[in-house]
């Protein structure tokens, strides 16, 4: 039997309870507010983080794990009784910590296939799941490697901003379209595509957000969705009547999660994304 392991980043929206089933560690981020770093592995608790932000004087900064947190736990790893270790993470257009895990691989002298996910959030987890699945079960790393490959290719993530003020000041898209936007009171979709956020609807109001579900669910068509997650930040009842309108197109009960605090400081309140993931 394969003794592969799973790391990942805090950046992930999942289940606690499929972090200990499938024996995934999570390695977190720090956000610095006002002057105090917190970790973000500290800040799960619903709600916490968004009050946080909301009091805060300047926007949030996130920053990735220390290299010498990833050190330290692919040393605890290898010491566990791992022979290799697959770590998935945010893409490197949102944050470092790919690079900090590489660098924290090597320093460990550890055995370790470091992956760019493209994503973060639940369609990360898509990746992490299937991977923690197979190497649970004893697979191959090469059935693994392909697996996440796979999966990788065959999902898709859409996020719908209600203001754009943290994007902007977090650089993840102009200062101009985002003021703008402000002005016009513009509801934005966003697509990630090659490790980019790319507009493809903007609209006045929340009603862009429900035209773009309408318009998605009306150009399905044969293709089998595998499964679904939904991420929010803010209140929860957008995602929820997302999730009633898309549930009857994918068996897998579809999963309605907060999103940590480091997607909410790029996002701000009252957004969310829609994570598919097909067969």
């Amino acid at each position: 039997m394969s003794k592969i392991k799973i790391i990942t980043d805090s950046s992930v929206t999942i289940e606690p309870e499929l972090v200990e089933e499938l024996d995934i560690t999570v390695v977190p981020l720090s956000v610095m507010i006002d002057g105090t770093l917190y970790s973000d592995a500290d800040l799960k608790e619903e709600g916490k983080f968004l009050a946080l932000m909301k009091a805060a004087k300047n926007l949030p900064k996130t920053s990735q794990p220390p290299v010498g947190l990833f050190a330290e736990n692919y040393e605890r790893l290898l010491e566990e009784g791992a022979e290799h270790i697959v770590a998935i993470h945010i893409t490197h257009s949102l944050s470092g910590t790919v690079e900090a895990s590489r660098q924290g691989a090597n320093i460990a002298g550890a055995p370790a296939t470091i992956i760019d996910s493209s994503f973060t959030d639940q369609a990360m987890k898509f990746q992490v799941v299937e991977a923690a699945k197979l190497a649970k079960a004893g697979a191959s790393l090469e059935d693994v490697l392909a697996r996440i490959e796979e999966v990788r290719q065959k999902t898709e993530l859409y996020m719908g901003v209600s203001t754009l003020e943290n994007l902007v000041k977090g650089g993840r898209i102009s200062r101009v379209t985002g003021i703008f936007s402000s002005l016009l009171n513009v509801h934005i979709m966003l697509e990630m595509q090659n490790h980019e956020l790319d507009t493809i609807r903007r609209g006045r109001g929340a009603k862009v957000f429900t035209k773009w579900l309408d318009d998605f669910i009306s150009e399905i068509g044969d293709r089998k969705i595998a499964e679904i997650g939904i991420s929010y930040a803010g209140t929860n009842e957008l995602a929820n009547r997302f999730r009633d309108k898309l549930q009857p197109h994918v068996e897998k009960e579809i999963a309605v999660l907060e999103t940590g605090s480091i997607i909410q400081t790029h996002s701000g309140e009252n957004a969310f994304a829609v994570m598919v993931r097909y067969e």
